[in-house]
């Protein structure tokens, strides 16, 4: 008798090792993040965003004016925890405001 519960895996997980399998999985996580950035940091933060992308591990963002871009200076440590708490400690590893 075969042992059948090994023989299935979640739809998850079977996306997971697709993405590892074609080593997609970073930009499948750096898609995450950039799509997360107003539920994770709020609406009134993201509506003064221009940019955001990564590189290299790094979060950019790109703000409308020098004081948005202070101001989240100040905070960006809560915000890179916000982003490892929810994603994980590998995938993000700075934020630099622009």
């Amino acid at each position: 008798m075969s042992n059948k519960k090994n023989e299935f895996q979640s739809v998850g997980q079977a996306i997971r090792d697709l993405l590892n399998s074609y080593r997609l999985t970073n930009k499948y996580d750096e898609a995450n993040i950039i799509e997360s950035w107003e539920r994770l940091v709020g609406k009134p933060i993201a509506s003064r965003t221009r940019k955001v992308f990564i590189k290299n591990k790094v979060l950019f963002v790109e703000f409308d004016s020098p004081t948005m871009r202070h101001d989240f200076s100040l905070h960006k440590t809560e915000v890179l925890a916000l982003f490892r708490k929810e994603f994980g400690e590998g995938v993000i590893t700075e934020i630099i405001a622009m």
